[in-house]
């Protein structure tokens, strides 16, 4: 298995990343390097943001129980969903189609991915411009919005790789940065009094606290495979998604807390910016480019097995990545996704329940799961529908959006994950029409039941 340090750039600008099929071993990364990745994907200003809010209305003891349990069940989510994508070295949206969705579900999904991750992309190159203008001010900020997105498009065109480098340099950037502006600005308090001190604002419950924590990153979470494909062992995906995940909720998330308590306010962003002026700049600048990296890249990916379903066209993942850069990045400037906002979030009640059902029927019900795990490269076939799994879908996305009890996002993942159990078990989980993979080997089975496939089990991934 070869390192990251070993592991040769890629020879074209354009690079695929295995989009439609899985990873190779000779692809695959250690488990810190990707935990880098994971950690730079968690530690950006919505984080420090999150931990600003909950200070502003909690205690810090509060707000600590609240990040933790919030953080543990991210933790849950993303080593489960990740263990599939490390197993089968499949991005999410790929996996969908034998995960309990069929092939045109798996269209959904990604086409789900896709909107909302270019969406938020464009929306945090917004966010980046905006702290631009402020150290430059040579351009207006719709021009720094086109300079941000379309740099980060350019780095995320060179694939997984690249993505690794530029976290490599940002995240111990970013880390030294947080750290001095955090340090400057609570050396003026003690932090026992600021620990001690009531919320600044009106109160926050425990499982409000506990739901910004949880829904905060729940896509992240669901799209886990996206990242955890390029893992070498459930080790490692155990071990990366408790260092990644623990220290960007409590690093980030706490700081934030403190900051809230010692200003009396949640707006960190002006507070950063007083206290250590255009570094503060920077501190927002790193942040948001590490995070929208992965937002445009697992868009991409999305995006191009969309493509490949519906238009039976394999689309180089790289190419499907510029198209979207640019989108993104105009829209960006022209300030029309400002107004997109509120479509994301009632979207992103749409992402818990897919993990819930990738969960269950890959550990649990194990119609497909043969197929997939036994096949050399894709399995030959795929059921196109799963008309079950679009039930509870909906059932558990409903649950999520209308039902005020609890956690919502961790309502509709545990909905969907009971529901599809109990189809499963009782017979209900069945595939409707069959659909070939193209390149595939040919298939005994139908695509609608568990009959293994002919071809060689894969290969496991070296310890």
């Amino acid at each position: 298995m070869a390192s990251a340090a070993s592991a040769p750039p890629a020879p074209s600008v354009v690079v695929d990343d295995h989009s439609l099929s899985r990873v190779p071993a000779s692809a695959r990364y250690g488990w810190f390097q990707v935990a880098v990745q994971r950690f730079g994907q968690i530690s950006a200003l919505s984080q420090f943001l999150l931990g600003a809010t909950l200070g502003f209305g909690m205690g810090f003891w509060e707000a600590f129980w609240a990040i933790t349990l919030g953080a543990v069940i991210l933790e849950i989510v993303s080593v489960f969903v990740g263990i599939i994508g490390m197993r089968e070295g499949l991005n999410t949206s790929v996996i969908a189609r034998w995960t309990g969705f069929g092939k045109a579900g798996s269209a959904l999904v990604g086409l789900a991915i896709g909107l909302s991750l270019i969406g938020w992309f464009g929306i945090q190159s917004g966010v980046s411009a905006a702290g631009l203008v402020a150290i430059l001010p040579v351009l207006p900020a719709w021009a720094w919005s086109l300079v941000f997105g379309l740099l980060v498009t350019a780095i995320v065109l060179r694939g997984f790789h690249s993505m690794q480098w530029l976290a490599n340099i940002t995240v111990p950037l970013f880390l030294i940065l947080v750290g001095w502006a955090v340090v400057v600005e609570l050396s003026q308090h003690s932090i026992a009094e600021l620990a001690a001190k009531a919320p600044a604002g009106p109160e926050l419950s425990f499982v409000a606290g506990t739901t910004l924590v949880a829904g905060g990153f729940i896509v992240g979470a669901v799209i886990t495979p996206d990242m955890t494909r390029f893992n070498r062992s459930v080790g490692d995906v155990v071990k990366q998604t408790a260092l990644g995940v623990t220290l960007g909720e409590y690093v980030i998330g706490l700081a934030g807390v403190l900051l809230a308590h010692a200003v009396g306010s949640s707006d960190i962003t002006r507070v950063i910016t007083s206290s250590v002026g255009w570094v503060g700049i920077l501190v927002i600048l790193l942040g948001t480019f590490k995070i929208n990296d992965w937002n445009i890249y697992s868009s991409s990916l999305g995006v191009t097995n969309f493509i490949d379903v519906v238009f039976g066209r394999k689309v180089n993942r790289g190419v499907v990545t510029l198209v979207l850069g640019i989108v993104g990045s105009v829209l960006a400037a022209v300030g029309f996704l400002d107004a997109f906002t509120p479509f994301l979030i009632v979207l992103g009640v749409v992402f818990p329940p897919i993990a819930g059902i990738m969960i269950a029927e890959y550990f649990v019900v194990q119609r497909w799961r043969r197929e997939l795990s036994e096949s050399e490269g894709l399995p030959a076939t795929s059921p196109t529908w799963v008309p079950a799994t679009l039930v509870i879908w909906a059932v558990a996305a409903l649950v999520g959006y209308f039902v005020a009890i609890g956690i919502p996002s961790i309502n509709s993942v545990v909905i969907a994950f009971v529901l599809y159990v109990i189809a499963g078990k009782a017979g209900w989980v069945r595939g409707v029409g069959v659909s070939r993979t193209e390149d595939a080997p040919a298939a005994v089975g139908d695509g609608t039941t568990s009959d293994a496939a002919t071809a060689a089990p894969a290969p496991a991934p070296a310890p």
